[in-house]
């Protein structure tokens, strides 16, 4: 018998409430903890760019290496996403989620023993091999969870996840920073006290996880009968995915792919370098860099709140999409030209922030211009794609640092990757069916 949508007309009163009852349990109870994961995976991911602070002093790494130290994180990490996510698929999500968090918290605590360039190269291309499963592993966890209605609404609170890690990050990583302790170096303790957390967290999510509804003993029988109704209702039937070579000659996905690396090119080498970059202009403690360091994230968070709402009402992407980029240009170019001045660049780098508004947005087109078949293979390639550029940015912004001696050039080539990449979004396809008819 098929289930009725839950916003039906055709559902009576007594099923509504089972099945409001019981998205809304489900949603408490996992949405809360994955969120939690989410900013301790973002912690862990980004605290070498606080501690690049520490390492320059201690260790006397160049911006070439601390560069490549952060990018090439993303070689394993993009290298291993799908495997991570079809291992989940295949071995559950409470096991291999658990096994992922212990051995990134793991590899974030023996980070904090590197002397020597190839051991931080070596470090962080480890800890991007074990976190590469965790984001397609919980993209794949929703859905053996929340109904297709509720899984955008449940994916979207991980993007918050992203700025507010850095506005809880940045300031305790400046004060870890200032506190040698027993003898060992703040960065080396930052490492350690961000680690940790995962190694805990992954111990608890084996506790607190389970793979399918039916292993739920939270929800009552009549409950976990509903939900698994209703998935096995929406899986799709007979449908033909495309492949990843399809997917790689699909205009619209190549054309969604670069997007996204000129978007990541801007994020990822201003995540990593904003650290440096006040501390260098600044010349203030490190703890009082961390506290300058949330402003750019506040305004990230309520940004991304409030385009991702206002696009949905109004039922548009593209602009959507461009405007914080555009935003994000007129920033890099502030940087660039006008004198030296802290307050000014404070000003331009919350501004900066902005531009990280795009996230939500973005990630609501590739459902919404491709058929269902090809968004699996789609998303993945787009994800990938945008990824590469988590090892190009930083490692292209150390580099030019380090042969101009100056921000200027690295500034310059962001503000170029805005530019094409703001008006290469408005080249995106309409969506097949606007947001604003789409419950016809």
């Amino acid at each position: 018998m098929a289930v009725a949508p839950r916003g039906s007309s055709a559902v009576a009163p007594a099923a509504l409430t089972l099945a409001n009852h019981t998205c809304r349990q489900i949603a408490i109870r996992l949405l809360p903890f994955l969120f939690i994961l989410y900013i301790t995976n973002y912690l862990d991911r980004t605290s070498v760019a606080y501690a690049a602070i520490g390492m320059s002093r201690t260790l006397g790494f160049s911006d070439r290496v601390f560069g490549l130290g952060a990018g090439v994180f993303f070689v394993s990490y993009v290298a291993l996403q799908i495997p991570g996510a079809l291992m989940v698929e295949r071995w559950g999500a409470r096991r291999c989620i658990t096994v992922i968090l212990i051995a990134w918290g793991s590899l974030t605590v023996l980070t904090g023993l590197v002397h020597t360039p190839g051991q931080l190269y070596g470090a962080r291309l480890l800890l991007g091999a074990a976190e590469a499963g965790f984001f397609p592993g919980v993209v794949v966890y929703l859905s053996h969870w929340f109904i297709r209605e509720d899984r955008a609404k449940a994916g979207s609170n991980f993007m918050a996840a992203i700025p507010l890690s850095f506005i809880v990050g940045s300031p305790l990583a400046g004060w870890i920073l200032g506190h040698p302790w027993l003898g060992v170096d703040g960065w080396r303790w930052l490492f350690v006290l961000e680690g940790m957390p995962a190694v805990l967290l992954g111990t608890v999510a084996y506790f607190v996880l389970q793979d399918w509804p039916r292993e739920a003993a939270w929800l009552a029988p009549e409950q976990r009968q509903w939900i698994e109704q209703r998935l096995e209702e929406e899986k799709p039937r007979l449908e033909r995915s495309i492949t990843a070579w399809q997917a790689m000659r699909s205009g619209p996905i190549l054309l969604l792919g670069s997007v996204a690396f000129l978007q990541y090119f801007m994020f990822y080498t201003f995540a990593f370098w904003l650290p440096t970059m006040l501390k260098r202009q600044s010349g203030f403690s490190d703890f009082r860099v961390g506290l300058l360091g949330t402003l750019p994230y506040v305004a990230t968070l309520i940004a991304m709140l409030i385009n991702g709402w206002h696009s949905d009402k109004t039922g548009e992407r593209r602009w959507h999409s461009a405007v914080p980029m555009f935003i994000g240009v007129i920033a890099l170019f502030g940087l660039i030209t006008l004198p030296a001045s802290m307050k000014v660049a404070v000003v331009l780098f919350t501004l900066l922030g902005i531009s990280e508004a795009f996230l939500p947005v973005f990630w609501a087109m590739p459902t919404e211009i491709l058929s269902e078949s090809a968004a699996a293979a789609g998303v993945g390639l787009v994800n990938a794609m945008g990824s590469v550029a988590g090892f190009a940015g930083p490692f292209a912004f150390g580099y030019l640092n380090n042969r101009t001696g100056s921000f200027s050039s690295g500034l310059a080539l962001m503000m170029a990757c805005g530019i094409v990449g703001g008006l290469l979004v408005l080249r995106v396809p309409a969506s097949r069916v606007p947001a604003a008819i789409s419950s016809s």
